[in-house]
């Protein structure tokens, strides 16, 4: 594939990680604020965890892309992947 393939692959990787930092940073500040809705919590809680498995599973399929579909995941570096 080109380079410019793989800088988007890049930048969605880096977008995707601060998304699902900054949930789970909202995720902890709900649970340590004492005026936190529990039944909100829950909901957020869940969603940012739904969130970070749906990105890796998301993130792994859009590498295997960005490098081609080569038949060996040996195939495929890990300079990119954080």
């Amino acid at each position: 594939m080109t380079n410019e393939i793989l800088r988007a692959y890049q930048e969605v990787e880096r977008a995707m990680e601060r998304y699902n930092k900054l949930l789970a940073d909202y995720v902890n500040a709900q649970q340590n604020s004492e005026k936190a809705d529990p039944t909100k919590y829950e909901r957020v809680s869940q969603g940012a965890r739904a969130m970070r498995d749906s990105s890796l599973i998301y993130l792994s399929y859009a590498k295997f892309v960005a490098y081609g579909m080569p038949e060996s995941e040996d195939l495929i570096g890990d300079d990119i992947q954080a």
